[in-house]
């Protein structure tokens, strides 16, 4: 287990070099990978630059879904989520978008550094503004204290959340974990996973 914890915590500095919202290493952390092996207490999840961890689960795990949809989903007033980089011409530009459930409307909301990849941005936001431009989109996202446009590539992946069941936590199921750190230990609190081979794009 020592391993998996100083494995985790080198996960840890890595998510904290590329989040100036996180504060400390109690803050929720995401490891994205797939997974090995899933029991009731733990799970061996392989994280997605090869290290294996064996990390506790919390009794009250959430399980969530993601599936793909269609860009159409995305229309004005829906409340998004959007890991972007700044293009060559200066404009922020999709990696992917998470129409997010009704229920959902207000989770996370703002701009603010993600750990995609170095660089990468996320604006949780409302459409208050949609351009269609063939297969792509120009989005005016409004959020408590300012507004974003974020331009949609026709080739990003677009996605939605519904509530999970143990049964998508297979082998080789791709996943990104929410770890926090409970007396001195990492536990899983939720999984986000694909089914058949999907890998959650955000």
């Amino acid at each position: 287990m020592t391993k998996n914890i100083f494995a985790l915590t080198l996960i840890i500095t890595t998510f904290l070099s590329f989040s100036v919202a996180a504060q400390n290493s109690s803050s929720p952390i995401r490891v994205r990978g797939s997974i090995e092996k899933m029991d009731v207490d733990s799970i061996i999840f392989k994280e997605r630059r090869g290290e294996v961890l064996k990390i506790a689960v919390a009794a009250n795990l959430n399980i969530t879904e993601v599936f793909p949809i269609k860009i159409s989903e995305i229309q004005e007033n829906s409340y998004i989520g959007t890991a972007t980089l700044t293009n060559s011409s200066g404009k922020l530009e999709a990696l992917e978008v998470l129409v997010f459930p009704e229920a959902m409307r207000g989770a996370g909301e703002g701009h603010y550094a993600w750990d995609l990849m170095p660089g990468s941005m996320m604006t949780n936001a409302t459409v208050s503004q949609l351009k269609s431009i063939g297969n792509t989109r120009e989005l005016k996202l409004d959020y408590k204290g300012g507004s974003q446009v974020v331009f949609v590539p026709g080739n990003a992946p677009i996605v939605t959340f519904r509530p999970g069941t143990s049964s998508l936590l297979v082998p080789q199921a791709n996943a990104i974990l929410t770890v926090i750190q409970k007396d001195g230990q990492p536990i899983v609190t939720r999984i986000v996973v694909g089914k058949d081979g999907f890998k959650p794009p955000m």
